[in-house]
């Protein structure tokens, strides 16, 4: 997409004739878009395996008999985050039955302590999703300011040769202004897609956060039909 846009720019020789200043802010801008290629791709593909072992998750959970049984066959989901709802709740719950008191059936007697339990396990699962999308937001926002402070130098670098040659032909400015214009190419080219995936990715984010609320509901509904202490 760079070199489409960029078509009939000798790039080497702009890179090569340009000032120190020059290369060092196209050298930033390029490897900002790389960087923020390989989270967006990372992200992509961790979302999607999430969201596919949610899915098959969600399905053996429900025809699940036995919680302790389904814990032992958590590791088929581990890319779900619903699993480290569901460990963690079901970590809470056994912990009250097994400290019932002696001589009285197994209850669990704080469905509050369940209900936090799943709380703080909702947002470690958040974290890592959210993981490096900061970084996205950060290219996006500073890579036309970079692209823009090449361009401004591009530009004074062109009326410095005005002024030295004392001439104003096409042939004294061509290679900064051709510098200006890749450092401002550059710069959209990494902020643009960056700040797509970046809205893109925070409203998955959003239903990820739905999905892990609406489970921690029916984990907590399964647990009070099925081990609260009756009132």
């Amino acid at each position: 997409m760079f070199f489409a846009l960029l078509q009939g720019v000798d790039l080497k020789h702009v890179v090569a004739s340009g000032s120190l200043a020059a290369k060092v802010v196209l050298v930033v801008l390029l490897s900002f878009s790389v960087f923020s290629w390989v989270i967006i791709l990372q992200k992509a593909m961790l979302y999607r395996r999430s969201a596919r072992a949610s899915k098959k998750f969600r399905a053996a959970f429900r025809k699940a008999g036995d919680w302790r049984e389904f814990k032992q066959q958590g590791q088929r989901y581990s890319a779900s985050p619903l699993l480290g709802l569901f460990l963690a709740g079901y970590s809470e719950v056994t912990y009250q039955l097994r400290n019932s008191p002696p001589g009285e059936k197994s209850y669990i007697r704080n469905i509050e302590a369940v209900e936090r339990s799943l709380q703080r396990a909702s947002v470690v699962e958040m974290g890592r999703l959210e993981k490096s999308l900061g970084l996205l937001a950060t290219v996006a926002a500073t890579s036309p300011f970079i692209g823009l402070f090449g361009t401004v130098w591009g530009i004074i670098e062109a009326f410095q040769h005005i002024g030295t040659t004392g001439n104003a032909n096409l042939v004294t400015v061509a290679v900064p202004i051709a510098e200006a214009l890749v450092a401002t190419a550059l710069g959209l080219i990494a902020a643009v897609p960056s700040l797509m995936a970046y809205n893109y990715f925070l409203s998955r984010l959003k239903r990820w956060q739905t999905e892990l609320d609406d489970y921690s509901l029916e984990f907590i509904s399964l647990s009070e039909r099925n081990f609260l202490e009756p009132k």
